[in-house]
């Protein structure tokens, strides 16, 4: 977890009012069952994480199976998610952790169920943003001189990898287009 910015502050504190305003409007919980949500700080997640999109922490101490909304410490985003392009996703990812914080700490068919009434696009980006972030954080390139797949990673692949897609074993060459 970092501490966001004034700008990223001003960001997350637009996305919450957003996404508890439709909340609400979807007719699933009562504004009484989402006013908790409000008082939940969001923050920001490391700016080189590239699995996470977001995660929802619960106090140490709280209960895994009787979790409840008051156990919520914090909602986190990846700041990435904070730039305009990626605003629907961004949109998706706090109302996914919206519905951890509310108790559904697992991905069962109950949270899918839930998830899946979000009524505007945004939700089939993950693998998109995915991409994106390990483009951004990489030093390597691996890649299949058959198919011409990329996969970036961080660590040279040494011809120990084959292409998922052809079998080919797949050649380290420097990401030219690595963020500082």
């Amino acid at each position: 977890m970092a501490k966001p910015s004034k700008k990223q502050e001003k960001i997350l504190a637009e996305l919450k009012e957003d996404i508890l305003s439709q909340m609400i409007s979807m007719g699933h919980w009562s504004e009484e069952e989402l006013l908790p949500l409000q008082d939940i700080p969001l923050a920001v997640l490391r700016r080189n994480a590239t699995q996470r999109h977001g995660v929802t922490r619960f106090r140490r101490g709280a209960r895994a199976t009787e979790l409840k909304i008051e156990d919520v410490e914090t909602v986190d985003l990846h700041p990435q998610l904070l730039n305009e392009s990626w605003n629907d996703y961004a949109r998706f990812v706090l109302y996914h952790e919206y519905l951890h914080a509310l108790g559904n700490r697992f991905h069962d068919t109950t949270f899918r169920r839930l998830e899946s009434l979000w009524p505007f696009s945004g939700a089939e980006r993950g693998r998109e943003f995915t991409q994106f972030l390990r483009q951004r954080t990489a030093t390597w390139l691996w890649v299949c001189k058959t198919c011409d797949k990329q996969y970036p990673r961080k660590r040279k692949a040494n011809r120990r990898y084959r292409c998922r897609i052809c079998s080919s074993i797949l050649l380290d060459v420097a990401n030219m287009q690595e963020a500082n």
